[in-house]
């Protein structure tokens, strides 16, 4: 990933990274990044092509176990979502992002806050812009969506709010089928998971849009990172852009890969927390967002945690004389607030123990 700069950037005016500003016939230096190419980008083909588990597949267990051991994120199938839901959804998120830059300026967020427009929050360990824009809701979008559309968000408001129950069952019970490939039985996974339905389940929705760039290769989408959540769900429409980071093995060096997108399909990332969780097991997959040089792209990231409050660390039955605990219990809140200050060195921060290669 691109080093951190000594300078990062702080209290950037916001306007600057509104769309109106990415009309440009070039990339200016304000967006232009460097070290992009630190490690060669490959298509996704053969031994590269991200795991598309079907989540009706008798073999359902064996295949996420393998894929978050080996790659630590995967594309699912059969996950119940309707396309009609993701249509509307998608038509939401553009009619959000094609309003004027002041009216979604009323919902940015302010210091301290979750909700609203704005930077993601690892912006401020960089000393260059993003080629995107976002708005994160957690919780109800009503406030904000008030302010965005006077009359009409009723429609805004249904359709987030759909897709938020309709994310959270998922999300629950991909969780469960995470922890079933660990080699728990349904008996230890309700004596040691932190989150007992869906109803318990914190989340947040990102909405992300990645207008189109005169040179896709001079700037970035979204700089490479980790996942705080335990998992998270992301839906892209048909432009392509998502990238993880994969590490050295027999088929290659360490290399970005291209996860496609794919009609009707959500990807799957594992997050720090379940890095945590698995005692190293699954380990928090390194990614990025790429531009496109004539499509605009969007995404939206469903986020999937503990409930604020609850303490999340290695699972008992994970741990032995070989590997003890790695980490300390954290609770999301608290490794949220590690993360503002340490970004990708928060892991590290709550580490008791050695990692296994």
């Amino acid at each position: 990933m691109p080093s951190l700069p000594e300078k990062p950037l702080s209290n950037v005016p916001l306007q600057l990274h509104q769309p109106k500003n990415f009309q440009f016939d070039s990339v200016p230096e304000s967006h232009a990044w460097r070290d992009l190419h630190d490690h060669p980008t490959v298509d996704p083909i053969g031994p590269d092509t991200v795991p598309l588990i079907d989540l009706t597949d008798p073999k359902l267990t064996a295949k996420i176990s393998k894929a978050c051991e080996e790659w630590g994120v995967f594309q699912i199938t059969g996950h119940g979502v309707q396309p009609d839901l993701l249509t509307r959804l998608e038509a939401q998120i553009h009619r959000l992002f094609a309003l004027s830059a002041d009216r979604k300026l009323k919902t940015a967020k302010s210091p301290g806050d979750v909700s609203g427009y704005g930077l993601v929050p690892i912006s401020s360990f960089f000393s260059k812009l993003m080629w995107s824009a976002g708005f994160t809701i957690s919780g109800s979008p009503l406030h904000h969506a008030q302010k965005l559309w006077l009359d009409d968000y009723s429609s805004f408001c249904d359709v987030v709010e759909e897709f938020d129950n309709v994310m959270r069952q998922l999300g629950n019970k991909l969780l469960h089928k995470i922890l079933l490939s660990l080699g728990l039985s349904k008996e230890d996974i309700i004596r040691a998971c932190p989150v007992r339905d869906w109803h318990d389940m914190s989340a947040a929705v990102q909405l992300n849009s990645y207008p189109p760039c005169p040179d896709p290769d001079r700037t970035i989408g979204l700089a490479a990172h980790t996942d705080s959540s335990f998992l998270t769900l992301l839906y892209q429409n048909s432009v392509s852009g998502l990238q993880i980071l994969r590490s050295k093995d027999h088929t290659g060096p360490m290399r970005w890969v291209t996860v496609p997108p794919v009609p009707n399909t959500f990807t799957v990332n594992i997050g720090d927390l379940m890095h945590v969780l698995s005692n190293v097991r699954f380990r928090s997959v390194m990614h990025r967002a790429m531009v496109n040089p004539a499509k605009h792209r969007i995404s939206v990231g469903f986020f999937c945690g503990p409930p604020m409050d609850v303490k999340v660390g290695p699972i008992n039955k994970l741990t032995g004389p070989e590997r003890g605990p790695v980490y300390r219990p954290v609770t999301w809140q608290e490794y949220q607030r590690l993360r503002r200050k340490l970004f990708d060195k928060a892991l590290e921060a709550i580490k008791i123990g050695e990692e296994i290669a």
